[in-house]
């Protein structure tokens, strides 16, 4: 059976003969060898344009804003446009991540916010008119006792200050 081995997208390995005491290659290369002949640069990956920024697959920015930089998030404008499907997906979300705290209608009375108090009410007071990128702001780095719900790692010692279900 064969295994195939990775490229390493920033090297190559061009010795045809790595790896040939354990290799089933068909092609009788050694089983390490990964060299892309395509790319003249010794990568198997070709570097992006200088000055360029990543993009996710939606092609947008990430998201670099600072966890202090909420009134310059509070100016930023939702880019996806509002559909069933975008809502369909934001409830799953909110069901998953939100709810056991603000509750299945938002009003701070699910099952943990009646442990914990003082959750927020999504329906009154400040929040109703919040700008969309505060709110996601605040879901993506957290504030207060709310952990952050961004795609970064939380780090063990806010996992020990904050209180969990």
């Amino acid at each position: 059976m064969y295994n195939s081995v990775a490229y390493e997208p920033l090297s190559q390995i061009k010795d045809e003969s790595q790896g040939s005491w354990l290799s089933s290659r068909e092609d009788g290369k050694g089983e390490f060898f990964n060299s892309n002949p395509n790319n003249p640069h010794g990568m198997n990956m070709r570097e992006p344009v200088q000055g360029t920024v990543p993009r996710n697959h939606q092609g947008y920015l990430p998201y670099r804003l600072g966890v202090n930089e909420l009134e310059k998030a509070a100016e930023i404008e939702n880019p996806v446009e509002l559909t069933d499907q975008v809502l369909a997906e934001g409830k799953v979300l909110y069901t998953q991540f939100c709810a056991t705290c603000h509750g299945a209608g938002g009003e701070g009375d699910g099952k943990a916010g009646e442990v914990l108090g003082g959750v927020a009410n999504l329906k009154g007071g400040a929040y109703i008119n919040l700008p969309e990128g505060h709110i996601f702001h605040v879901i993506t780095h957290g504030k207060g006792r709310m952990l952050a719900h961004g795609s970064h790692n939380v780090s063990g010692k806010e996992m020990e200050n904050h209180t969990l279900c």
